[in-house]
């Protein structure tokens, strides 16, 4: 279990500040918009200066254990980071619950998303342990990809696959109720 602090902003600025003061994972959002999107960035990082963060942090701040179902190949230490990702926000299943959510998630969904995201470079898992504010998500899908355009164009192998992962979310999550998909680029800081 790697356990983690996510802070959700909706001020790039605001965010990139708090990561070169508390170091991490700063996941910006490509485009300079939040209109319909969850946060423009998000901020995950073992900094212990929880006070702080809360202060900064204006959508939302929850603590997360990291699953990686597929490691990045190359990751530099610190600064920009290869390759774009889709962050996808997830609101569990009602009729599941998180716990159950999670599991299916964690169990089913990450192994066929592996078979069927055949260009997905990295995987990982953000699922929410304890939210401190902001709105009830259960976790955080950050599907990473070469370039935004491999993102954008080949997230899925096939049409059949694309059915496939569909029919497999909405049974593990509120697919209403789950944020749209930001596309982030990833800087590393020191911490």
């Amino acid at each position: 279990m790697t356990i983690e602090l996510c802070f959700a902003f909706s001020d790039k600025r605001v965010a990139r500040q708090a990561a070169q003061s508390y170091g991490g994972c700063l996941y910006e959002d490509v485009k300079d918009r939040l209109h319909h999107q969850p946060f423009a960035s998000l901020l995950c990082t073992t900094h212990s200066d929880l006070t702080a963060l809360l202060s900064v942090a204006d959508v939302g701040a929850y603590r997360v254990d990291r699953r990686v179902m597929k490691a990045r190949d190359t990751l530099i230490p610190v600064g920009p980071q290869p390759g774009a990702i889709g962050v996808f926000t997830m609101v569990a299943n009602p009729q599941l619950g998180h716990d159950a959510a999670d599991e299916h998630w964690r169990d089913e969904h990450a192994p066929l998303a592996l078979s069927i995201h055949l260009a997905m470079s990295n995987y990982a898992q953000l699922s929410v342990l304890h939210r401190f504010k902001g709105p009830a998500w259960d976790g955080f899908a950050l599907c990473g990809f070469e370039s935004i355009e491999d993102l954008e164009t080949r997230f899925f192998a096939s049409k059949a696959g694309a059915r496939l992962i569909a029919e497999d979310v909405n049974r593990f999550a509120d697919t209403q109720a789950s944020p749209r998909r930001v596309v982030v680029l990833e800087t590393r800081y020191k911490t």
